[in-house]
């Protein structure tokens, strides 16, 4: 009878702990923002101003595209360090050809698209034949880099038509146009990854990919899928780039892959595979953006920037370790 009294008391006092662990496990990032926005009201009150709200959004519209798209990646069990390289020759193949007179807006836009997914095609047939994504993307990202040199001739491309220019750097109904596209493209992925059977497999094959095998997933296909997915994110990115520069750069998305990277890190994704949303990666990339404007409008050096933020990716990581034990 005592031991049965003694196992209630136990068992009512961890249950407190059980909840604590809960919460943590599946709120800890969305706490963080809001811990992190609070603290950037107090030590700055331009920060909830709307029109730097609006700011903090549109400066991460391009890196959480980018990042979707590495979400799915990671989710399978590889990463993708080619789309800074992506966005760079996305960039100078349709400021090529969006120039007045020359073609139609949906001209550049769709050779732009094609060009990142035959990218990512490329990244996914070298990755199916059991070469690793780190050393398959890495040949990419430098390929593509140079390519986008070659093609551009080192120098910036300008130019463009006013419908080309509105895409990156227009506003309807007073909010930037590169918000709604990221609102529409992380809805997309969403469904994509929680609603369809390819969202299914990718969990699979980053699950338990020779379980995935067993039961019939055809592994090659789905891993070239994602990676051309991926490679249409950076070229999405990198048509947004370009327009908000007004420049096709061959030296464009320098580090966005690491940005893109971190904020699925930082948003809960598992670097192991088998893991991530695209909810949480727009945390992630929210997170980042909050520090980054925050820590601006505080006057806080670069330097010390980057230091805080690679704090902040080993914390994510440290995290995702206690996640899954």
């Amino acid at each position: 009878m005592k031991n049965d009294i003694n196992s209630h008391n136990e068992a009512t006092a961890d249950k407190p702990k059980e909840i604590l662990m809960n919460i943590l496990q599946n709120y800890s990032m969305p706490i963080v923002l809001l811990i992190m926005v609070t603290l950037m009201t107090i030590l700055s009150p331009q920060f909830l101003e709307p029109r730097n709200l609006l700011n903090v959004v549109r400066q991460i519209s391009i890196i959480a595209i980018v990042a979707f798209g590495e979400t799915l990646v990671i989710i399978t069990g590889g990463i993708d360090l080619s789309t800074g390289s992506v966005i760079a020759l996305v960039s100078v193949i349709t400021a090529s050809l969006a120039h007045p007179g020359q073609y139609m807006l949906i001209v550049p836009i769709l050779v732009g698209i094609l060009s990142g997914a035959a990218m990512g095609f490329i990244n996914g047939i070298i990755v199916s034949r059991d070469i690793p994504p780190f050393i398959a993307t890495l040949g990419m990202m430098t390929a593509a880099r140079g390519a986008a040199l070659i093609y551009s001739g080192g120098r910036p491309i300008t130019g463009f038509t006013p419908a080309f220019d509105f895409i990156g750097r227009g506003y309807i109904l007073g909010i930037p146009v590169p918000i709604f596209i990221l609102a529409v493209i992380a809805v997309i992925a969403h469904i994509l990854l929680r609603r369809t059977k390819f969202g299914k497999y990718v969990y699979a094959i980053g699950g338990n990919e020779q379980a995935a095998i067993i039961s019939g997933i055809n592994i090659k296909k789905y891993k070239v899928l994602t990676y051309m997915f991926s490679g249409i994110m950076a070229a999405i990115a990198g048509i947004l780039l370009t327009s908000r520069l007004s420049a096709g750069q061959p030296t464009a998305g320098q580090g966005y892959e690491l940005d893109a990277i971190a904020s699925v890190v930082i948003g809960g994704t598992s670097l192991s595979g088998g893991v991530g949303t695209i909810s949480g990666t727009v945390i992630g990339a929210l997170i980042m953006g909050v520090l980054n404007n925050g820590l601006d409008l505080l006057h806080i050096s670069a330097y010390w920037q980057q230091i805080v933020k690679g704090i902040i990716i080993v914390g994510a990581v440290f995290m995702d370790k206690l996640r899954r034990k």
